[in-house]
């Protein structure tokens, strides 16, 4: 039986409150100075928080997301030819305008090979980016191009608002004691997964992904985090990895009580001695929780940050939680130890993604 066909990522691009492109998301995340600020572009007044991380000048949801797609190809050095034939994976947040959505974008970027859309929330763009890279491996396609956008409105922001899950002192303490909640933030971004594209030069292997459910409740988590810690373990077997391999951990951490003790507890259940050694950090305290596309967006900052070498600071904080007994990069960025990442994400209704990735 031959072996399964190696995937890489060969183009990244996203946009978010720390800017444009690839570079200025690195450069943000390493300066550690979070992005939100007051909402300007719908009315706040009703709500009990008035803070996200916003893009000042970001257009409609359908030309970001074209623009993205196009860098990302851009940067793997796909041409039209090369996009023929090749997959659009497409993660937003659901509605009856999703398909035609879908088929616009990629008539206008040229990927003409099979398309589908993701609208399962919070691992919406993570879930993209498995099926992406199982169809390479089976060797269904040669390439797929993973895309996924949420740009903060007036609907979500009152919904979380509303459910009081919105963080009251303008700032996201993932981990941290004191912490109050989350906070919404742009995001558009891409990705582009090849099959042998290492000897282009690729950005960074993705080597293993897991999913699991926690069937415990609509919208908090199970408090053991028993699924997120299955699809961690899954991760890991994938790819055929310890978890002493592990360099550095992207977290989900939305900043927001029992969310953040439960993935701590997952990752004492999937990583065992090693999770008390391995540094820890959530980016959505610097550019906030982008729903949908937070898993795409939070990938390419963990790829970049290790093909830099250091790893995002912590932002926001005050002081430790025992409840999180984790090592979380504070103060400064930290050198990358090794060359191996997890990305996590989870979802209302008990959904978990990983992600891991090597540095190219």
């Amino acid at each position: 039986m031959a072996e399964p066909a190696a995937v890489q990522l060969s183009g990244v691009h996203a946009t978010s409150a720390l800017g444009r492109g690839a570079d200025a998301q690195l450069a943000g995340v390493l300066a550690g100075v979070p992005a939100f600020r007051p909402v300007d572009r719908f009315d706040t007044a009703p709500r009990r928080v008035d803070a996200a991380a916003a893009l000042p000048d970001a257009g409609d949801l359908a030309d970001e997301l074209a623009e993205a797609v196009d860098a990302a190809c851009r940067d793997a050095g796909l041409d039209a030819g090369r996009r023929a034939g090749t997959a659009l994976l497409l993660a937003v947040h659901g509605g009856a305008h999703v398909p035609a959505l879908t088929t616009a974008l990629a008539d206008r970027t040229g990927l003409t090979g099979p398309a589908r859309a993701y609208t399962t929330a919070c691992v919406s763009a993570s879930s993209a980016v498995a099926d992406a890279a199982a169809l390479i491996r089976r060797g269904d396609v040669t390439r797929a191009v993973v895309a996924a956008g949420y740009l903060v409105e007036p609907d979500q922001y009152a919904l979380f608002d509303a459910g009081r899950a919105l963080a009251t002192d303008g700032a996201v303490r993932p981990f941290s004691a004191g912490r109050t909640g989350l906070l919404l933030g742009d995001g558009v971004a891409a990705v582009v997964l090849e099959s042998g594209a290492a000897a282009r030069g690729a950005v960074a292997g993705l080597l293993g992904w897991g999913r699991a459910g926690d069937a415990f409740h609509p919208c908090q988590p199970e408090p053991g985090g028993r699924g997120l810690a299955r699809a961690v373990t899954a991760a890991l077997r994938r790819a055929g990895l310890p978890a002493e391999a592990i360099g550095y951990v992207n977290a989900n951490a939305t900043g927001t009580g029992h969310s953040d003790a439960s993935e701590a507890a997952a990752l004492r259940t999937a990583l065992g001695a090693a999770a008390a050694r391995v540094p820890v950090s959530s980016t959505k305290a610097l550019h906030g929780h982008a729903l949908e596309a937070s898993g795409l967006l939070e990938l390419v900052v963990t790829v970049l940050a290790l093909r830099h070498g250091k790893l995002p600071v912590n932002a926001g904080w005050l002081g430790p939680d025992p409840a999180c007994p984790l090592d979380v990069v504070r103060g400064a960025p930290r050198p990358a130890a090794t060359g191996y990442a997890l990305s996590l994400n989870a979802a209302f209704g008990g959904a978990n993604t990983a992600l891991l990735v090597g540095a190219a």
